[in-house]
């Protein structure tokens, strides 16, 4: 019988896990003995590592082989690959880079690596691609996530940081303190899941439940029953899709004209009430926004929405406000509205209440702990001032150029010749999939660092095939979890595959930059170097962590919980002259001098309610609304051919949640084959009906890998970014909207 605590640690997004392996192979990862709420995720790997999937030498496109940059991108994604020598790879790599350079400049290198390949602290693709880059003379960059880009711009202008989503009221807090949480998006556990870094312990599920023990009750406002846990006994608001907005507005007219807003706090600690009551009574445009208004437009009662604002209003009340309603059109508003909403009953910086953003969309929000500065892999200076947003790739390639606006300011996209994707996925995250695969026929040259056969990988010229961290040492050390895990490798690299550092010191070697690139150190004293900076960091902040050798024999170690329950903004609400925000006035800003100043008719000075380019207010009969969230099996689409994920496919195919009454009117029988469409798109799913999702509405999960066979931008996997818009939120966050969607569905074949 084997101990399982003799095993190896690993640590990934999605949890740490005791790893076993034979003769080479993993066989089972087993739950870290500290988490209470182990993610299944990690069994993903249990089968893949020397599978059919993966990719075991360098590849090079067989077009841009023979013909050389520039000539067949059209190609992308639709031919085979030739296997080179590492040496042939790092000598075609080296001599692109010299001709974009020379020829170009480095603006015209896109970089925009979106992060999650490793939960490690060293071998993170995105930190070495962009120390390499930044050491011959800067990229051009994509800032913000995909994951709340509208949030993190707006929350700046609104309390002065982005930190604030991070920041949230512990649960401990909310457990001794809260009377209700309103959870705008619900509280979806399968989110919480996952952590930007390593995740030690899974706290969320648990914190729940203690929470429900403890007396505090909890209101579901989302299309689906089950973005809160049954367990919790949530009322359930089902308020059509991307109208959170107005139900917020609805509520706060509610507050207002019945007296039970808090003035006392909405003039010490805010500006520019005044200016959104205008909006509110309808003095400015002449419309109220009274409860019967935001039922019109969100399809509730307005009774229900004025119980619920005497009922936020009776006790001790946390909003929270899921990452997700930014990911829609306007979605800058939400995040505005709740603090709104918030500073209306006078709960900012109170135990237990005011505002919370995210809770449940990761397993860092709400977490108690210390956190010392850690040390990361030193990336340099880059040298290269352009930048787009995060979700604006496809513009960027078909726009050279072209000027877009974004928080205030006016910027010029360049000309992009050269794309390198290291950590992430695109063909994933982006939305409009088959607009975005039109574009990316149009750079010279695209390289990606990955390890498995998705998407990306087929949509590259040069396949760099990279380690997974079962295969080489690191280090979790994450600043947004509270355990420090050493990841020991668990077996050998697949074929030729080199972790990233490797791959990255190769291509230095013939640039003449290894030196500056490795500082002499290899990975492994890399390793320790992070470690012994972080361990002299946190000294400085009274935080004891072990030596690094006595941690590499303990395996992990956790750091001490706080005495004191932290609150979100309880120094600002204590002192907000000494603790003042960062905003221009210092305080919380319902009506935004600055952003009035852009002179943004799509983000005004304060929030208003605006029709969202697609929603069910202005859909046509046969029309739905489909709401693309994250799955419960996978990260994004990381190990999308993995066991779990498979398994949950009905005869092959992704789900898609519907409506019973949607699904006969259209003839659809559980398990049958839909096909879900509209102008940019289609997918394959198979139907599963339920009446835990609101009439009108089809959730289909993303992740699954994109798979389009035919000229006419199907997918038969079931990836329903092929059908989301590629809009930016407004000219303020530009970020994306993937969730404002509409789509038909047909019924293809029978069960």
């Amino acid at each position: 019988m084997i101990d399982k605590r003799d095993l190896p640690l690993t640590s990934f997004h999605w949890g740490t896990y005791r790893v076993e392996a034979r003769e080479g192979e993993v066989v089972a990862l087993h739950a870290f003995e500290e988490d209470p709420d182990p993610s299944p995720i990690g069994q993903g790997y249990v089968g893949v590592l020397n599978g059919p999937d993966r990719i075991t030498a360098p590849m090079v496109r067989k077009s841009w082989l023979e013909c050389g940059p520039g000539v067949t991108g059209e190609m992308r994604g639709q031919e085979d690959f030739v296997e080179v020598s590492w040496n042939e790879v790092e000598r075609l790599v080296a001599k692109e880079l010299r001709r974009v350079i020379d020829d170009y400049g480095n603006e015209s290198i896109f970089a925009g690596s979106y992060g999650w390949a490793s939960a490690g602290r060293f071998h993170h693709a995105q930190g070495h691609l962009k120390r390499f880059l930044n050491l011959l003379g800067g990229f051009t960059k994509s800032v913000n996530t995909y994951s709340l880009a509208a949030g993190e711009v707006i929350l700046p202008h609104v309390l002065g940081g982005a930190e604030f989503i991070y920041g949230a009221t512990c649960w401990q807090s909310i457990i001794t303190d809260c009377d209700l949480i309103v959870a705008f998006g619900g509280l979806p556990l399968k989110n919480a899941a996952i952590g930007q870094g390593g995740v030690g312990a899974h706290r969320t599920g648990p914190a729940l439940l203690d929470a429900k023990a403890a007396g505090v009750e909890f209101v579901n406002i989302s299309p689906l029953r089950s973005d809160v846990a049954e367990v919790l006994e949530a009322d359930w608001l089902a308020p059509r899709p991307s109208t959170d907005a107005a139900l917020m507005i609805g509520l706060a007219h509610v507050l207002l004209s019945e007296n039970l807003a808090d003035r006392v706090f909405l003039d010490s600690y805010t500006v520019g009430f005044d200016q959104f009551t205008a909006y509110l009574t309808g003095e400015s445009d002449g419309v109220a926004k009274t409860a019967d208004w935001a039922a019109n437009v969100c399809d509730l009662p307005a009774d229900t929405i004025r119980s619920l604002a005497r009922r936020m209003a009776k006790g001790r009340t946390m909003i929270s406000i899921a990452w997700s309603l930014t990911r829609q059109d306007h979605g800058e508003q939400p995040f505005w509205l709740g603090t709104i909403l918030a500073a209306m009953l006078g709960q900012i910086g109170l135990p237990g209440g005011g505002i919370g953003f995210g809770y449940g969309a990761t397993n860092t929000v709400g977490l108690e702990r210390t956190s010392p500065r850690f040390q990361a892999l030193p990336q340099g200076r880059n040298k290269v001032k352009t930048f787009i947003p995060v979700a604006r790739i496809t513009d960027l390639l078909e726009n050279p150029g072209g000027s877009f606006d974004y928080n205030g300011k006016t910027h010029t996209y360049p000309d992009t010749r050269l794309v390198w994707w290291a950590g992430g996925n695109p063909f994933h995250h982006h939305q409009d999939l088959n607009r975005l695969r039109r574009a990316w026929a149009r750079p010279d040259t695209v390289i990606v660092n990955d390890w498995c056969w998705n998407a990306l990988a087929q949509h590259a010229d040069i396949l760099l095939p990279c380690t997974t961290p079962l295969e080489r040492d690191d280090i979790n050390l994450s600043p947004r979890d509270p355990y420090l895990v050493m990841m020991d490798q668990a077996v050998l690299p697949a074929g030729q595959a080199r972790n990233d550092y490797d791959i990255f010191c190769g291509f230095a070697r013939h640039l003449g930059i290894e030196k500056k690139y490795t500082e002499g150190r290899d990975a492994g004293e890399w390793i320790r170097w992070l470690y012994d900076s972080s361990r002299q960091s946190a000294a400085q902040s009274e935080v004891d962590l072990p030596p690094f050798d006595e941690l590499r024999a303990t395996g992990w170690h956790k750091l001490p919980v706080p005495e004191a329950p932290f609150v979100m903004l309880e120094d600002f609400r204590a002192d907000p002259v000494t603790h003042k925000l960062r905003t221009p006035s210092g305080k919380i800003e319902i009506f935004s001098e600055r952003i009035a100043g852009f002179g943004y008719h799509d983000c005004p000075g304060h929030p208003i309610w605006m029709n969202p380019v697609e929603w069910l207010g202005s859909a046509k009969d046969s029309q739905l609304h489909l709401i693309s969230n994250q799955p419960k099996n996978k990260l994004h689409s990381q190990l999308d051919h993995g066991r779990l994920s498979q398994s949950d496919r009905i005869g092959g195919y992704e789900p898609a949640l519907i409506h019973p009454a949607v699904a006969a009117a259209r003839g659809i029988r559980k398990d049958d084959v839909i096909r879900v469409f509209n102008s940019r798109g289609a997918c394959l799913c198979a139907a599963v009906l339920s009446d835990d999702v609101r009439q009108g509405v089809i959730q289909i999960s993303t992740g699954a890998w994109l798979d389009i066979k035919d000229t006419k931008g199907l997918c038969q996997q079931g990836n329903p970014n092929v059908l989301c818009l590629d809009k930016g939120t407004s000219k303020l966050g530009q970020g994306p909207s993937a969730h404002s969607c509409l789509v038909e569905i047909e019924l293809l074949e029978k069960a």
